[in-house]
C-alpha cells in the first residue's frame, strides 16, 4: 500500500471461555470436560486486529473490567501496536466474556455477558475525539450501546471522516440513527432481522439491499460468505465474486472482511479492488482455527494475492 491508512474502532472486545464436553451436564450435575481454549474475541476487537495485521496504524476506545481478562485484553492489543489510550478500564463491572460450551457434534450454547462493553458512551468518543478526527475510517459494530453508536456516525459525519457500520450480532435498527454512515455492512442473518427479507439467493440479497438502501443508508455490502459480497447503491448493484478457499472454521470471517475493507478502502483503493481483496482476506481467514488467531498476516496476504493474480 503506498499510503498506510489510520482506523479507529470504536467497539467491544470480549473474552472467549471454550469448553468441550461429552455432553452438557444436568442442573446440579457436575462433570469433567475434555478440553477448554481462551481466546481474544468481541466483534470490535477482532476488527481492529484484522486492520492491523493487514498494515493499518489502529486506534481502538473500547471499555473493559477491571479484572485479569481486562488487563490480558490491553496486553494482547499492544503486542499487536494497537493504540489503546482510548482503552478504558472500568471498576465495578466485568470485562464481556463469552463462556461457550461445545459438544462433540459440534452443537454449542453461548452465553455472552457484554460487562464493560455496555458502558461504552457517547462520553468516551468525546474523550477520544482529537484521535478519531486523525483516522481514515471510523468503524463499529453492535456489541456496544445503540447512543454509542448513533453519536459516533454523527461525529464522523461533522469531521467528514468514512465510517462503516457492521450491525453485528444482528437486532433491529432505527435506520435514520445511522444513515449517515459511508457503508452499513451486514451478512445475511443481519440483513433479515433488519429487513423482514430472507436471504437465500442472489436475487433475494439484491432485494434486500435495495430495502436496506430504501431506509436511508448511502451504500450497503450484503456479505455472503462462499459467495461473495453485494455491493449496493442506489446508482445499482454487483456481486463481487469470492476466492476458492477450503474452509476449516468460518468463526471470525466477517470481522475479518470489515476490518481489512477498512484498511484496503482507507489506502486509497478503488472500492471494488477494496472489497475483492476484503474477500480473499476473509476467505484466507476461513482456513485456520480460531478467529483473530487466524487472520493473516500482510505479507501473508500479500503474497496469496499476488499469487491470486488478483482473481477469483
Amino acid at each position: 500500500m503506498s499510503k498506510v491508512p489510520r482506523i479507529a474502532v470504536v467497539g467491544s472486545a470480549n473474552v472467549d471461555l471454550t469448553t468441550f464436553s461429552d455432553r452438557f451436564p444436568r442442573p446440579g450435575e457436575t462433570i469433567f470436560g475434555q478440553k477448554f481454549d481462551l481466546g481474544f474475541g468481541g466483534k470490535g476487537a477482532n476488527q481492529a486486529v484484522a486492520a492491523r495485521l493487514c498494515g493499518a496504524d489502529v486506534v481502538m476506545v473500547a471499555k473493559l473490567g477491571n479484572d485479569l481478562f481486562g488487563e490480558a485484553t490491553v496486553k494482547n492489543f499492544k503486542s499487536l501496536g494497537i493504540d489503546t489510550t482510548h482503552v478504558r478500564i472500568v471498576d465495578g463491572v466485568s470485562s464481556g466474556v463469552a463462556p461457550i460450551f461445545v459438544e462433540p457434534n459440534g452443537q454449542n450454547r453461548i452465553i455472552v455477558v457484554k460487562g464493560a462493553n455496555d458502558t461504552l458512551k457517547p462520553a468516551d468518543v468525546d474523550a477520544a475525539a482529537d484521535a478519531l478526527r486523525g483516522v481514515d475510517t471510523i468503524v463499529l459494530q453492535f456489541e456496544i450501546p445503540m447512543e454509542t453508536i448513533a453519536y459516533t456516525v454523527q461525529f464522523a459525519r461533522k469531521n467528514k471522516i468514512q465510517c462503516i457500520v457492521n450491525p453485528a450480532p444482528a437486532q433491529p435498527v432505527d435506520a435514520r440513527q445511522l444513515d449517515d454512515a459511508s457503508y452499513f455492512i451486514p451478512n445475511e442473518t443481519e440483513a433479515e432481522v433488519i429487513t423482514g427479507l430472507a436471504v437465500q439467493s442472489i436475487d433475494d440479497a439484491k432485494q434486500c439491499a435495495a430495502a436496506l438502501l430504501q431506509k436511508g443508508f448511502r451504500k450497503v455490502i450484503l456479505t455472503l460468505g462462499s459467495r461473495g459480497a453485494l455491493l449496493a447503491s442506489p446508482e445499482g448493484s454487483e456481486l463481487i465474486a469470492p476466492f476458492a478457499v477450503t474452509p476449516v472454521d468460518t468463526t471470525g470471517a466477517g470481522d475479518a472482511f470489515i476490518g481489512s475493507f477498512a484498511v484496503f478502502l482507507g489506502a486509497g483503493l478503488p472500492e471494488k479492488e477494496a472489497i475483492t481483496r476484503a474477500n480473499l482476506y476473509a476467505g484466507m481467514s476461513t482456513t485456520k482455527v480460531g478467529t483473530q488467531k487466524s487472520f493473516p498476516v500482510g505479507a501473508e496476504f500479500a503474497a496469496e494475492w499476488a499469487k491470486r493474480g488478483g482473481k477469483s
